[in-house]
């Protein structure tokens, strides 16, 4: 060992002695060895051919991204279904061009073998877009709205567009895509067109091919293939007078020309129905009178398996003017199924039906505070089947007409006891129908969040018949379930006939994967007994083995013909819809490689551990695309789904399996038995040693994942799953940190609520040295950290003299008089407001006195998050035991407790919570507003604001709250109870809806993130910012504050400064 390890390693032992609580029990002698978690190096590697393909593809100057490391592999190895697919390695391309080099390229002899699957947003439920070869994802980088035409209403994209992006693009002009489908915040066109998806109101809108005008593609060998419209008597002179390739040629005057020979048979023999889906459209080819021909048909729902769709010309609707909805409840499912077709006859747009289970879920989940008032019930009547009917359009008067009628009707129904309706509700407030919408949405995720091992997948969920027959389909098929007893959750735009279940199933128990198949195979039967398909909306996949059952014969070999046409070789989504004619190769199996298969294999305790990372189904949630809402920054920035929930949870199961494969027990994952031993830094300097020469460690990539999380914790409540990423990400550090060296940083970080209360005390001269510009290339060079804050000077006691506050002793507090216990408050310190933003404090205790209470600011304490976030887990129970002990004997009192920083008082109810369990006690540490608004509902405020004037006025002003995203997504009424304050002060409040600030506690400041950071910020806040009135901007969390003051100059207030400054 050189000299620099020495140093280095004497450094890292003086550090651990400096930094470790002492324990008088604990010596040299008795300290034993740590049982280090192994490197894992056991992963599955790239084929040969596949590396020197990528070699050989980036000397083609591709210009997009080329992904071959296991954690890219693994954040595309699954979708929103039940299979798992490790690919060889993901292509990211820019442009047509970048996919035309990927193809040509493989049309080399020695590269013939490899195969390929475009994909998308990836957020399908039966494995269409996964497979085991070389993924080409259009949807990082291919994600351009190239063209628009108001006046004729059509627009050009690129394949990679969000469906919610585009129509974020488009409301403006008035406009609108209108093919609706409930993971339009993370679906891709491109993903739409290929699946042909639809969903609500599809029988007015039609489905995504009823809208989509052209094509551009590239086929396997390279050609790009342009497709729209083509008039029937011209197809052959437009074949031979364009300058197309023989094989383009052949494609279109083949395809015209079966189909048109086969038409009776086609119109007599495919099942006929709204949602139809053949994977290759062989009937919309032809126009109704057959005049006009459009190859956009077959590509149309053809699941990646015939090209590459990278661009397309859709058509446009006008944005309705005017929309009602009416919510009609039922005392049962049955009951609201049977009454659809009635509905349907009433002309309504759309029909949406959910039972009650998923209805109990939304009930039990935030998002229901949002639709509460526009559902309600009685306890003698609870809702168990709902009827959502919407009408929309740009004619009032009609509406109008049509939703009178309809409600006429049901008052008579309800009058008559008929049907089983036990109510209806009008809604035709745009905000409250988009909630209820939200609502609905919402709910089916949460079906994923059953607790339990079993979990309802989606497996069955896409049946389609004819609604006529829908009443009796459910019927059995509610019998087929029902008699293995199966809990399961319904819902489905039954206008069309479309029914989702999703029965729970344990897919570890090898004996539910067989019930699994038998049910597979008897709701085909069933499906197809009442005339319908088992692929209504979201495409085949995996269930591509079903299809043959569908169709007669001819009809079958008709699909087989034109998949060989396109790809004769079977090199494109192979295994999917069908083989090429005359292939010899299989479609994929009902029971193809599963998570659960793969799950299997680590020991329940381990799961049980890390229990929010396993409870992921990979619904795709955190792929949301827009920057102004909370869900995961890293994700929105970085566009790398490994930067994402998902991504961060599958990282985390396959570092479990490989332990569990590397005979790791679920005792050394278990942080309270674990304890920090002297001897082990020899071995974290040699460990961290080969880490810096490049010694692999699948434990490295998963580190890496977590470090780019900035802790917001949207992910705990804006995912229907809750995976809560901080949470096991926290436990990651802690394992990971066992057997490599931390960072200076970490103990920097983690250690701060023990240093400023120390550094406070001289703050100027402690501002001095931090101000320098060498103290911040010193930071930057040697901690990793930038732009360190200064301490508050004065400090928040010398302020609090100023004010002439005076603390209440513990005894004086004891004696008070319940009377007087009303107009006292407690005042829970947090390190960075306190220390690093005194005067939020200073001006929160001015406030409280000026509305006549007493404020007593408690003595600080430690509370442990930033312990918390870099994963020093033992500390962290331990500073979260003592200041659970202290504020439980302060909330002893009955007097509240009241945090001015969102993100530290939520760790009460959140961190502290998970890590003490039932020793946490019972306090209950409000929020600033949250006391406010006790006040104001109480009366207490009111009649303190008039203490000292009774005539009191306030000039109005408009203030712009931009909230803190962890306060945002924990407690989503925040915005609405500031206003309800603000209101009471005669001020007008706008909630401004922003994500993260990309501070997140000290992530901004470390220099590794500081242009992940930066880019969070400009994406969001700096916009939201632009051309507001400074003095009016108010934030309550301090990251967002100090974010602020380093990138726009000037320090957002608190909302609680805002108020004081009213009372001056």
């Amino acid at each position: 060992m050189n000299k620099f390890n020495i140093y280095q390693m004497i450094f890292y032992v003086k550090l651990w002695l400096l930094f470790t609580p002492p324990n008088p029990k604990q010596t040299l002698t008795n300290i034993e060895w740590c049982n280090m978690l192994p490197r894992l190096t056991n992963i599955p590697q790239l084929s040969p051919l596949v590396s020197d393909y990528l070699d050989a593809l980036r000397l083609q100057h591709f210009e997009g991204d080329i992904a071959s490391n296991y954690a890219d592999r693994l954040s595309l190895a699954t979708d929103n279904s039940v299979y798992q697919q490790l690919p060889q390695a993901i292509l990211f391309p820019k442009s047509i061009a970048d996919v035309v080099r990927l193809t040509k390229l493989a049309q080399q002899e020695k590269y013939l073998s490899l195969t390929f699957t475009p994909r998308g947003g990836g957020t399908g439920t039966n494995g269409q877009s996964i497979n085991n070869n070389i993924i080409v994802d259009l949807s990082r980088h291919m994600t351009k709205i190239l063209e628009l035409n108001v006046k004729e209403r059509w627009v050009r994209v690129q394949a990679g567009v969000v469906k919610d992006q585009l129509n974020q693009f488009l409301k403006p002009h008035g406009l609108f895509f209108s093919p609706e489908l409930s993971t339009s915040n993370r679906a891709t066109l491109g993903g739409m067109i290929n699946t042909d998806a639809s969903g609500q109101g599809s029988l007015q809108y039609g489905k995504t091919s009823d809208h989509v005008l052209g094509l551009r593609a590239v086929l396997i060998n390279g050609e790009i293939l342009e497709t729209s419209a083509v008039k029937s008597d011209d197809v052959f002179r437009y074949t031979e007078e364009s300058s197309l390739s023989a094989n383009v040629k052949k494609i279109y005057q083949e395809i015209f020309q079966r189909c048109k020979d086969n038409r009776s048979q086609i119109l007599n023999d495919l099942p006929q129905l709204n949602r139809f889906l053949t994977g290759y459209d062989l009937k919309n080819v032809f126009n109704d009178d057959l005049s006009e021909f459009n190859l956009t048909r077959i590509l149309t729902g053809s699941e990646g398996s015939l090209a590459f769709i990278c661009e397309a010309t859709l058509d446009l609707m006008p944005l309705p003017q005017h929309r009602t909805l009416i919510n009609i409840k039922y005392n049962s499912f049955d009951a609201a199924l049977r009454n659809a077709p009635f509905m349907v006859k009433a002309n309504a747009l759309s029909v949406e039906t959910v039972d009650s289970k998923v209805l109990n879920l939304a009930k039990q989940d935030i998002i229901w505070h949002s639709v509460k008032e526009l559902l309600t019930e009685d306890a003698q009547h609870p809702i168990l089947g709902l009827n959502i009917v919407e009408y929309a359009g740009n004619n009032q008067a009609l509406i109008e007409k049509q939703v009178a009628q309809l409600c006429a009707q049901l008052d008579q129904k309800i009058t008559e006891g008929k049907d089983h309706i036990i109510g209806y509700q009008v809604c035709d407030h745009l905000p409250s129908i988009e909630r209820i919408y939200a609502m609905r949405k919402k709910a089916v995720g949460l079906l994923g969040n059953a607790k339990g091992a079993a979990k309802p997948i989606p497996f069955v969920e896409d049946t389609c018949v004819p609604p006529e027959n829908l009443a009796d389909y459910i019927t059995e098929f509610r019998a087929l379930l029902d008699s293995h007893h199966l809990q399961y959750g319904m819902f489905g735009h039954v206008d069309a006939g479309v029914l989702h279940v999703r029965p729970a199933l344990d897919l570890c128990d090898l004996a539910q994967v067989k019930l699994f198949k038998q049910i597979s195979d008897k709701v085909a039967e069933l499906t197809r007994k009442y005339g319908g398909l088992i692929w209504g909306e979201h495409g085949k996949g995996m269930r591509s083995q079903y299809g043959e059952k569908f169709f007669t014969p001819e009809l079958w070999r008709e699909l087989r013909y034109i998949k060989f046409l396109f790809d004769p070789q079977n090199r494109l989504n192979p295994g999917k819809i069908c083989t090429p004619l005359n292939s010899e190769q299989e479609l994929y199996s009902i029971l193809s490689p599963m998570r659960a298969d793969l799950d299997r294999q680590i020991p329940v305790q381990m799961k049980e551990e890390f229990i929010g990372a396993m409870n992921c189904n990979g619904n795709g949630l955190c792929f949301n695309f827009d920057v102004h809402s909370t869900m995961c920054p890293s994700m929105k920035v970085s566009k790398n789904r490994v930067f994402s929930p998902k991504g961060r949870a599958a990282m985390v199961r396959e570092w479990l399996r490989l332990l569990a494969n590397e005979q790791v027990t679920p005792a050394q994952l278990d942080f309270k038995q674990s304890t920090v031993k002297l001897t082990d830094i020899v071995h974290k300097i040699q460990n961290s040693y080969q880490k810096r020469r490049g010694e692999y460690d699948f434990s490295h990539e998963v580190k890496s994942a977590m470090d780019t999380c900035l802790a917001c914790k949207a992910c705990a409540s804006q995912c229907p799953i809750k995976i809560d990423v901080p949470s096991f990400r926290a436990k990651f550090f802690h394992f990971y940190h066992q057997r490599y060296l931390r960072p200076i940083k970490d103990y920097v970080v983690s250690n701060v609520e023990y240093v400023a209360p120390l550094m406070a005390k001289q703050a100027k001269l402690f501002n001095y040295f931090t101000a320098t510009k060498f103290s911040q290339k010193v930071a930057e060079k040697c901690l990793g950290m930038t732009d360190l804050p200064l301490l508050s000077t004065p400090n928040l006691q010398q302020q609090l003299i100023q004010l002439g506050h005076q603390n209440a002793s513990l005894e004086q507090l004891e004696s008070l008089s319940a009377v007087k216990k009303q107009r006292v408050l407690l005042i829970v310190q947090d390190p960075f407001t306190s220390y690093y933003d005194a005067k939020v404090v200073a001006d929160f205790v001015a406030l409280t006195q000026k509305l006549g209470f007493k404020p007593v600011v408690l003595p600080f304490k430690p509370n442990g998050k930033a312990q918390h976030i870099k994963g020093f887990l033992t500390r962290f129970a331990k500073t979260a035991k003592n200041q659970a002990d202290f504020l439980n004997r302060m909330a002893k009192l009955g007097l509240p407790l009241v945090g001015v920083d969102p993100a530290i008082v939520l760790s009460y109810r959140d961190e502290y919570k998970e890590i003490l369990g039932a020793e946490r006690g019972d306090f209950h540490v409000l929020t600033a507003h949250e006391w406010l608004k006790q006040q104001l509902d109480n009366g207490t405020l009111l009649f303190a604001q008039n203490t000292e004037k009774t005539d009191r006025t306030f000039e109005s002003h408009q203030w712009y709250l931009f909230p803190h995203c962890t306060e945002t997504t924990a407690m989503p009424n925040s915005g609405k109870e500031w206003q309800y304050i603000f209101a009471a002060f005669a001020q007008q409040l706008q909630v401004e809806s922003v994500g993260c600030c990309g501070m997140a506690g000290t992530f901004g400041h470390e220099t590794q993130h500081i242009e992940m950071s930066k880019a969070i910020y400009e994406a969001s806040w700096e916009k939201k910012l632009q051309n507001k009135d400074p003095n009016f901007c108010l934030a309550t969390g301090y990251s967002c504050r100090s974010q602020v003051k380093r990138f726009a100059h000037y320090q957002p207030k608190h909302p609680v400064q805002a108020l004081l400054t009213l009372l001056k």
